[in-house]
């Protein structure tokens, strides 16, 4: 059944095919080949744009202060990032994977009832003030090394002081 022409064919179609598909490579190569820059020639731009010198000082924008960006603070827009944080957290007095958060804003840090935290939380700080609250928002595990606080934190200054304003409206 197997004998040697079978598999002398088999090896055959194999490299038959193998090399159909070198061709095509070829093939396509040459056809779809556009010219400069490869294969040691060189490259000509085509065309210059003109861009004028922006010489106002070369100062950049400093990144917004918290407290400032905290005055004009919207809870509404807090709510909606608090999306992020209702997988593991809750507002209803009651924990889940991590403590609730409501009253959080002034609360002493680790003082929620019945909740295990990881050491590196309350080394961290005493109080969850606005500011420390940005502050671990921001970067869980750069402010509290050790946490256990898989979240990577929250880019955006504005974000942390929305969701800051949503957190210290609810009642603790």
């Amino acid at each position: 059944m197997l004998d040697t022409m079978t598999f002398t064919k088999i090896l055959g179609g194999i490299c038959g095919t193998l090399l159909i598909f070198l061709m095509g490579k070829w093939a396509a190569e040459t056809i779809y080949h556009v010219g400069a820059g490869g294969h040691g020639e060189e490259v000509t731009q085509g065309y210059l744009i003109e861009v004028a010198s922006d010489d106002s000082g070369g100062s950049e924008e400093a990144p917004a202060d918290f407290e400032t960006v905290f005055a004009s603070a919207d809870a509404g827009a807090g709510e909606r990032v608090f999306g992020k944080c209702r997988a593991c957290h809750k507002l209803d007095g009651s924990d889940a994977v991590g403590p609730h958060l409501n009253g959080v804003v002034g609360r002493d840090v680790g003082s929620a009832a019945g909740f295990g935290y990881s050491g590196a939380l309350s080394e961290a700080a005493d109080v969850w003030t606005p500011e420390n609250l940005n502050a671990f928002l921001e970067n869980p595990r750069g402010y509290a090394p050790g946490t256990t606080m898989s979240f990577n934190g929250l880019p955006s200054v504005e974000d942390r002081a929305n969701l800051i304003a949503y957190l210290d409206s609810t009642e603790g």
